[in-house]
């Protein structure tokens, strides 16, 4: 696999944009473009989407390899930064439609936590949503997706590489 011009040319843009800066608290500090906020390892806000089918099935996805945090490995959620101007909520909604052309549907709301590991300081909101509409792939972002139980999905991760941030939102959800 090899890393497309459109995908470099979204990975520049990503880079610049104003992301929510926070402290510790999950204060609002200001904004800073991501490429910054990673850099100096500062803290931002990100959202993360788990979204099922009316089976009960995880929606699991690769990312692309031009991706600057976890290129190429697995995610169960769609997500990304909270821009400076919006709340944990407004940008779930935004990424998952940007993501995987899901739009629309109701979020539900699983509390937020805090992820502290090199090049991936967050305070991370978590939420889920129930869809059968036909994903719709970004495709700088996502390479392929597909629904599998949730079983699968925990299982899978201890032999592929998965994202530690999504898997922990995850974790808060499956603790309910």
């Amino acid at each position: 696999m090899t890393v497309t011009q459109s995908e470099c040319a979204h990975r520049e843009a990503s880079d610049a944009e104003l992301i929510a800066w926070v402290d510790e608290a999950d204060q609002l500090l200001g904004s800073l473009p991501r490429a910054e906020l990673r850099r100096r390892g500062l803290i931002g806000r990100g959202s993360f989407v788990l979204l099922f089918n009316s089976a009960g099935e995880l929606c699991v996805h690769q990312r692309t390899l031009s991706k600057a945090v976890y290129p190429g490995y697995w995610d169960v959620a769609a997500g990304g930064m909270v821009q400076a101007d919006e709340s944990y909520a407004e940008s779930a909604q935004r990424e998952l439609q940007e993501e995987l052309g899901i739009a629309g549907v109701a979020l539900q709301a699983h509390g937020s936590f805090f992820f502290d590991q090199p090049d991936n300081r967050l305070w991370c909101g978590v939420f889920s949503a129930i869809s059968d509409a036909p994903l719709q792939l970004q495709p700088e972002e996502v390479l392929q997706a597909r629904f599998i139980s949730i079983d699968q999905a925990l299982a899978d991760s201890l032999v592929r590489p998965y994202c530690a941030d999504s898997l922990r939102a995850l974790r808060r959800y499956l603790a309910g």
